[in-house]
């Protein structure tokens, strides 16, 4: 069971809308990149439980959405 806290919640949610984003745009034009990113990024905070770790995987994952849009 994810605990449930403050920053958690808002890193979670912050980096699900940053992933809800690239899955709407990979969609729409068609790309594969930024939707399997985006579903990666929706998805990730319900197995990792440290704050910390959920900045670093979110910040690096909204890079590769950023990075590898093409």
């Amino acid at each position: 069971m994810p605990i449930f806290s403050v920053p958690n919640l808002i890193a979670g949610t912050l980096f699900s809308s940053v992933g809800f984003i690239g899955f709407v745009y990979g969609r729409r034009m068609s790309l594969w990149k930024p939707m399997f990113i985006g579903i990666a990024l929706m998805a990730y905070p319900y197995f990792i439980e440290s704050t910390v770790a959920i900045c670093v995987v979110g910040v690096l994952g909204s890079a590769a959405l950023f990075f590898l849009r093409d």
